[in-house]
C-alpha cells in the first residue's frame, strides 16, 4: 500500500493516508489537522488521488491526534475507529485544549467503532492488521501493512526513542513490553512509521533504540 505522510498543527502530529492503488480505498490515520489550511491539504490530496475514504483510524485518543477527528468523520461520512480503551481521553477535550492555549474547532465525537488485537482491515485486496500495544497509553494500536512491509505505531515507538509514559494511563512496564512482544516480533526490514518526527525500522531499533536495549 502507498502511504503519505503529513505533519500537521503545532506538536506536529504526522498524519497517514493509507491507500490501495487499485481500489482507491483508503484509510486516514490520526487527524492531526488544525487549521484550515491543513485540513484543505488533506481534503485535496484524498480527492485529487480519487481515494474513497473507507477507514478513520486512531492509533490513540491523546488530543494532538484527534484535532480533525470531526471534520474527517463528517466530511467524509466514515465511522471514528479506535479502541474504546482510550475513550476517556476525550473527556472535557476542550479544557484540554484551553490548557495548551487554543479551542478545538468543533465538538469532539465518540468513538463509533472498536478496534482490538488481531482485527483485519481491508483497503481493496489489502490487508491492514490492527496490533495492540498499549503502554502510551491504555488503547495505543498500531496499524501494520505485511504486503508493504510497513507499521504506523502512533507515539509508541520513535527513532531512537519511545512514546512517554507519564500521562494519565500511561505505564513504562507496559509499553516496553508492548514493543518488545508485539512489534520487535515483526521483520527487521519493516518501516516504522511514528506519530512524531523521522521514520525508522524494526531492526533499526532493537539493535540502536537505548530503551530496548
Amino acid at each position: 500500500m502507498i502511504v503519505k505522510k503529513m505533519p500537521f498543527n503545532p506538536f506536529p502530529v504526522n498524519t497517514f493516508v493509507i491507500y490501495d492503488d487499485v481500489s482507491k480505498e483508503c484509510a486516514v490515520i490520526d487527524p492531526g489537522c488544525y487549521w484550515p489550511e491543513e485540513r484543505q491539504e488533506l481534503k485535496s490530496f484524498i480527492e485529487g488521488n480519487g481515494l474513497k475514504v473507507k477507514y478513520l483510524l486512531l492509533t490513540h485518543l491523546h488530543l494532538d491526534h484527534v484535532l480533525a477527528v470531526p471534520f474527517v468523520a463528517k466530511t467524509f461520512n466514515v465511522p471514528f475507529s479506535a479502541c474504546k480503551k482510550d475513550e476517556f481521553q476525550l473527556d472535557n477535550a476542550e479544557m484540554k485544549a484551553a490548557q495548551y492555549g487554543f479551542s478545538l474547532p468543533e465538538k469532539m465525537i465518540s468513538v463509533t467503532q472498536d478496534l482490538n488485537d488481531g482485527d483485519k482491515l481491508y483497503l481493496g485486496n489489502q490487508e491492514l492488521d490492527v496490533i495492540a500495544v498499549p503502554g502510551h497509553s491504555p488503547g495505543s494500536v498500531a496499524f501494520y501493512d505485511p504486503q508493504g512491509k510497513q507499521v504506523i505505531v502512533g507515539d509508541a515507538l520513535f527513532l531512537g526513542s519511545i512514546g512517554r509514559t507519564d500521562l494519565p494511563g500511561g505505564d513504562y512496564g507496559t509499553l516496553i513490553d508492548s514493543i518488545h512482544t508485539k512489534l520487535f516480533a515483526l521483520p527487521d526490514d519493516t518501516k516504522v512509521l511514528s506519530g512524531h518526527g523521522p521514520d525508522t525500522n524494526i531492526g533499526y531499533e532493537r539493535k540502536n533504540n537505548p530503551f530496548l536495549k
